[in-house]
């Protein structure tokens, strides 16, 4: 019984990264809004329904990895050591570079870029990230308000967790921006995207003052 457990929930994972490596390459040819949900399941030889038992909507197609994001930026701030700020462990975790910033060779960082430049051209997309990010906030200000014991009403965790999320969101505009620009190193642009987040939560942590440090256990 485990095995055949084990199997289905292979095959499972199998179907739904065709269905994801194949919404992305039609996406990434034609534009998402030019591709209907029901191209994507032509193409991955999946029904229709198919699709949307894996992905709910059709910009999950394209941010199916944001939810393990969050999770993981939750947990740096959560997790991070006595005497860190909360700005500080932030940084530690979006400062580190990923996507085709990190890619492994040539092939996967043109995929990638053409991905990361496909977004902006998108107003569903802009859209549905909007939402991610905004939901980014809310998590984050309410992990503030619980390790920082705030009262009802304190407004702090939420302009923290606001100015972090913006600083965020400021460097993937960054990004977009010099994509835009036309051929990049990425290497070039994630020194860029370092040495700018980090004078942007510098700023921050001096303005916080250490607001969220962790005392000494």
């Amino acid at each position: 019984m485990d095995a055949e457990l084990g199997l289905r929930e292979r095959k499972k994972l199998r179907t739904r990264q065709l269905i994801a490596e194949t919404a992305m390459r039609l996406f990434v040819e034609r534009g998402f809004d030019a591709v209907p949900v029901a191209a994507v399941a032509r193409a991955a030889e999946v029904s229709e329904a198919t699709v949307f038992n894996y992905f709910p909507t059709k910009e999950d197609l394209v941010y199916q990895g944001m939810e393990v994001f969050e999770d993981e930026l939750l947990a740096a701030v959560r997790d991070r050591p006595a005497g860190e700020s909360i700005t500080a462990a932030f940084g530690r975790f979006v400062l580190r570079p990923r996507g085709f910033l990190a890619a492994p060779d040539d092939e996967t960082v043109r995929h990638l870029m053409a991905v990361a430049a496909m977004i902006p051209a998108s107003p569903a997309l802009l859209a549905r990230e909007r939402q991610i990010l905004d939901r980014y906030t809310e998590s984050l200000a309410a992990l503030i308000a619980d390790d920082t014991a705030a009262e009802p009403g304190d407004l702090r965790p939420w302009v923290t967790a606001r100015a972090l999320i913006g600083a965020h969101q400021s460097l993937i505009q960054l990004v977009r921006r010099r994509l835009a620009q036309g051929p990049v190193d990425p290497a070039d642009v994630a020194r860029e995207v370092v040495a700018r987040g980090r004078q942007a939560l510098d700023q921050l942590d001096r303005g916080l003052a250490g607001y969220g440090a962790k005392p000494a256990e």
